[in-house]
Order: C-alpha cells, then structure tokens, then sequence
C-alpha cells in the first residue's frame, strides 16, 4: 500500500501548546468484541498538562487508561508512522523504536507502534487491571483507490496549518495477527479486521461526531470512515463532514469540495448521515442502545473526558450511483459510533 500523506510525527519542536493523537483499533467478528487502542502525547516541551496517555477500549465496552507523565521518553518518527512511549524500563538508552523480543524484556510499561506493529503493556496501580497486547498489521487500504497515490483526508490544504486540528486516515483497512492479554483473558487473532488514525494540532474540534466500521455481514471487502464536526478555520469556526468507503479496490469519497453532506446526529443513540456528488450517494444509520463509555481526549484544560464510544454499534449503509441504482446495501452490528464535545442537549442537524 502507498504510504499515506501525514504518517510522520507533526510537532515542530518549538511550539509549547500542541498535542498529537494515534488510534489503533482491531476487530475479532466471531465473538463481536473490539480493541481501540488511543495514544496521545500533549505540550512536549512541558508545562502544565504536558505528558502523554494511553486509553484502551476492550472488550465489552470495558475501559483501561494510564498516564505517561514524563514526555521525554516519549519518541515518534517524522518520516514514518512510528512511535512510542515508555513509563517503566530496564534500558538506559533513549526511547526508540525496539525489536518486539527486545522491548517485552526491557519495557516494563509502555508501548510501541508502527504501521505494520501495534505492541504494549499498561497496568492500572489501583485495581491491577491490565493489558497487554502484541500484533502485526498487513495494510490493505489507506484513504483512497487501491494501487494509487493516497489522499489527505482533509484536502491538500491540511498540510499547512489553517485547519484544527488535522484529521488523517491513516489505515481504512487491514488485517491484524497476533494476540491481547485483556486481564487475564488472551485473544489469539489471525487476520483480524484492523484500522488506524490520527489527528493533531494546538485545538480539538468544538464539537463532533464519527462512525467506522470495517466488519460487515457478508462482505469482507468494505470499510467506511464518516464523521463531522465543529472546527477552527484560522479566526472563525465552521461545520465540516465526510464520507469515505473502501469497496473492491474502490474508494467513494463524499467530502465538503465535491459533495453535498447533510447530518441528523442525536445526543446519543442515533447518527445519520446522506451525501451526494456528481456520481454516487449514500445513507448511513447508526444507533445503539448501549450507554457507551466516556473517553478522555485533548482539550484546552488537558486531557479530560469529553467524547462517549461504544464499539457495539449497529450500522446500515447503501451507497447508490446517482438516479437510484444500488451498488451496495450492508449492515454490521459491530459499527464504532462517537459524539464528543459539547453541547449535546439536542439534535445536531446540518
């Protein structure tokens, strides 16, 4: 798979209010649980909330944090989609990126992560709840066509610092092996489906939603990545959503330069989103009558819960060329849905 534009680590080196976030997710569809794994690192150069986390969403819609105060030992390639941070360790060399023998006998706590690698151990002190987790990826999809050069997922424009934050599809689709230690409870895995982002600047949205899903009843062959949100634009705010689907070597794209987004998103329980370009249109309806899980993302005060997931959402997609012909109809019961931000005290229409 081309290598995706924003891969590399995006921090200057000189700005002090910054914060960089990676989300690592894997999908075991035969017993319809996921692991969304979210590392973030915020104002390298310190201050009062500099340091860095990782946030596990397990299985069950179960919860996992641990903090990674010190941001010296935290690395990341500029070049490349690697990174990590280490809490406890038996090195003295600076944080690098380590072969996988090599950390899991020298890194008591901390993680590591790539493009083809996603490896850690975090432990929660108080309750002694932990996990631990090693896989390989194989990349199948990034954000656009199969086989061609790969698109930023905010427009050409997201390479100069106008927008926040950035937002980056890093990996819409691959294909996970290895294993987890959820607490005592290990998941072997082989092929399972998997998916990565990022995002980063010096301001979370306002407000915002999102819906993923790589897993669907009887198609093994389709990915979608939607969300919207409120954003700043250099001095004002403004509405921004999109849709981008995977299908057979395909990538549909419905964003704000070429197509019409409309959304119907509740406080909680439902998301629905209807696009149209010059070409194609497509309908997404998620819901969920779980209660879903506070998670912790920057903000202005520092890392804070101010978003609910769930990874047991239902979803229903059909994506039509324009005039009514249906190219695809799918569903999926394990469809990750998000609101964050505020205020939800009613529907956002847009």
């Amino acid at each position: 798979m081309p290598q995706n534009p924003h891969y590399g680590y995006h921090w200057d080196g000189i700005s002090r209010r910054f914060f960089e976030g990676w989300y690592y997710r894997v999908t075991l569809p035969q017993l319809q649980q996921t692991f969304a794994f979210m590392y973030s690192l915020e104002d390298p150069l310190g201050g009062q909330y500099s340091g860095g986390s990782a946030q596990i969403l397990g299985a069950n819609d179960e919860y996992l944090w641990r903090t990674f105060p010190d941001p010296k030992l935290f690395w990341a390639d500029r070049d490349r989609l690697a990174l990590g941070h280490w809490r406890k360790r038996d090195l003295d060399t600076p944080p690098q990126e380590l072969d996988p023998e090599e950390f899991t006998e020298n890194i008591q706590e901390g993680y590591q992560a790539t493009d083809v690698l996603n490896q850690g151990f975090i432990r929660d002190p108080a309750t002694k709840f932990y996990c631990r987790w090693q896989y390989t990826i194989q990349p199948i999809y990034g954000w656009g066509n199969a086989n061609s050069p790969q698109q930023s997922t905010a427009g050409w424009l997201s390479r100069f610092p106008i927008f926040e934050p950035g937002w980056q599809i890093l990996m819409a689709h691959g294909l996970a092996t290895g294993w987890i230690d959820w607490n005592e409870q290990r998941y072997y895995f082989t092929d399972a489906p998997a998916y990565s982002e990022k995002n980063w600047g010096n301001s979370f949205p306002q407000k915002w939603f999102w819906l993923n899903c790589n897993v669907f009843a009887g198609e093994n062959d389709l990915a979608l990545t939607a969300g919207g949100g409120r954003r700043k634009v250099m001095w004002w705010m403004e509405s921004v959503g999109l849709i981008g689907i995977h299908y057979q070597g395909k990538f549909y794209e419905f964003v704000p330069w070429n197509a019409s987004i409309k959304w119907q998103i509740e406080p909680w329980g439902k998301w629905q989103m209807q696009a149209q370009n010059s070409e194609y249109e497509v309908e997404l309806i998620g819901s969920t009558d779980r209660r879903g899980i506070p998670l912790r993302a920057p903000t202005e005060s520092g890392l804070i819960f101010c978003c609910q997931d769930t990874m047991r959402g239902d979803l229903k997609l059909e994506l039509r060329k324009r005039g009514g012909e249906v190219i695809l109809q799918a569903n999926s019961s394990v469809c990750g849905l998000e609101i964050g931000g505020k205020p939800w005290d009613e529907s956002w229409m847009h």
